[in-house]
């Protein structure tokens, strides 16, 4: 039997639909609409409240700040994929005469290039960006405030810089290189640069009265990738499917994977909390989430992913201080994956037996620490400590009859088969580690030799 994506359960849509009518209400919003997409289809929308004197919609566009910065880091892992430039190269190499020094194309992607968090004022989102015509009134006279590579520092900025390569390397607009390489692909037809109808007006409510005020929406100029976007709720679980598989004709999934990835390490206080290359991680109750949380004057956003769980969701508001809607949506995804958890796929048989592979499962021994390694699909093969504590990876085979460590401490790692003279298996060499049949087994290379009094009791 195949399994299909259902429709969620009432109960669950009940409580989907109470969490963002409590958000909407306790966070004073003039309006508020939600999505939630599992298998990368939405499976259900909800909206509450009203403004400009319409009911919104998941088809309504919201402004979504920083959101864009996933967007424009793509662009730039594209670039990369096509060889046009390296992560680790200078931002100097490919856009000169910046002056942030030697701060790579990855420290950007990642916040750890040390520029300041914002432009010099005026306060670039309430101001048009024509105030800012060049990268010189973007980043001001002292635009590096930390040693590049040393530490997380959120900065805007940073992706002005990111936009501006773009160009660069492109020979075309931010604007149009977007439409052109991820909104046209993906069918995000209701995302945009400018706002398209239906889309709400952006408010300021009173702190201490249920009164509103009118945001200003400007064009962003220089700054547009760092939070120019105008979206759908529909678009944005389009784009969070996309941020879960990857999709060949934007980024393959091995580099969405990559954007995934820690960039380097959090701050201090906020060890539940990372950033990879353009996008937010998170931990919420032993889940990970992947996405990015965006805010402009008059607008609050959110967008999360559990790749595990094949989840995510999106919340949107168009208030200043209004709903948090980056909790909104993890809570969104929380909901649906705890009461309507995944289903598991169908266990299947290899398509076929390899006998040499074969006779390597089974258990074996880093000294007295017990290990299982087994087979998976296309010759690689799995090492897990059978109990205690131990360090386990996933193994990608190689040509050369080796395999390569896809994940924890044994990532990038090479594991060998180390053979006798006679054919027959010594050991496995896993980054100098010896992996015996035995513990400690004597008839096998062990560094430092084996004592020939072997095993024995207490002394009496």
């Amino acid at each position: 039997m195949t399994s299909s994506v259902e429709d969620l359960l009432p109960e669950t849509q009940r409580a989907l639909l109470h969490r963002i009518a409590r958000a909407q209400s306790e966070g004073r919003a003039p309006s508020l609409v939600a999505a939630v997409a599992r298998e990368g289809r939405v499976v259900w929308a909800g909206a509450r409240g009203e403004t400009d004197g319409q009911a919104p919609d998941a088809g309504t566009q919201y402004r979504i700040g920083s959101i864009t910065k996933p967007f424009t880091a793509v662009l730039v892992l594209r670039l990369r994929d096509e060889g046009l430039l390296d992560l680790n190269d200078p931002l100097e190499k490919h856009l000169p005469g910046t002056g942030v020094g030697d701060v790579t194309i990855a420290q950007l992607l990642g916040h750890h290039a040390g520029l300041g968090a914002e432009s010099p004022a005026p306060w670039w989102e309430r101001t048009p960006g024509s105030m800012r015509p060049g990268l010189a009134d973007v980043l001001g006279e002292r635009p590096v405030l930390h040693p590049a590579g040393r530490t997380h520092h959120y900065s805007n900025p940073g992706y002005t810089l990111l936009g501006s390569l773009v160009e660069a390397v492109r020979g075309a607009s931010w604007a149009e290189v977007l439409r052109r390489e991820i909104l046209e692909p993906l069918n995000m037809d209701r995302t945009s640069v400018q706002p398209a109808a239906p889309h709400v007006s952006g408010w300021a409510v009173h702190p201490w009265a249920d009164v509103m005020l009118p945001e200003p929406a400007v064009d962003l100029g220089l700054m547009a990738p760092a939070g120019q976007l105008w979206s759908t709720a529909t678009d944005l679980c389009r784009f969070a499917g996309f941020l879960a598989q990857g999709d060949e004709r934007v980024l393959s999934a091995q580099s969405v994977e990559e954007m995934r990835r820690p960039s380097g390490p959090p701050q201090v206080e906020d060890w539940d909390g990372g950033y990879g290359l353009g996008v937010q991680l998170a931990r919420r109750r032993d889940r990970t989430l992947v996405g990015h949380g965006g805010s402009l004057p008059g607008f609050v956003a959110g967008l999360w992913v559990s790749v595990a769980e094949g989840v995510a969701a999106v919340a949107l508001a168009n208030a200043t201080s209004g709903p948090a809607t980056s909790t909104v949506a993890a809570d969104l995804v929380g909901i649906v994956a705890d009461a309507e958890p995944r289903i598991p796929e169908p266990w299947r048989p290899l398509p076929a037996c390899d006998q040499p592979l074969l006779e390597l499962t089974g258990p074996w021994y880093w000294g007295t620490y017990s290990y299982g390694l087994k087979l998976t699909a296309d010759r690689g093969v799995e090492l897990q400590p059978l109990r205690g504590t131990g360090r386990g990876s996933r193994f990608a085979a190689q040509t050369d009859g080796s395999w390569t460590g896809l994940d924890g401490y044994y990532a990038g790692e090479s594991l060998r088969v180390v053979r006798r003279e006679d054919g027959s298996v010594d050991h496995l060499d896993l980054g100098s580690f010896v992996f015996t049949r035995e513990p400690y087994d004597p008839g096998a290379d062990v560094p430092g030799g084996v004592d020939g009094g072997g095993w024995r009791g207490l002394p009496g």
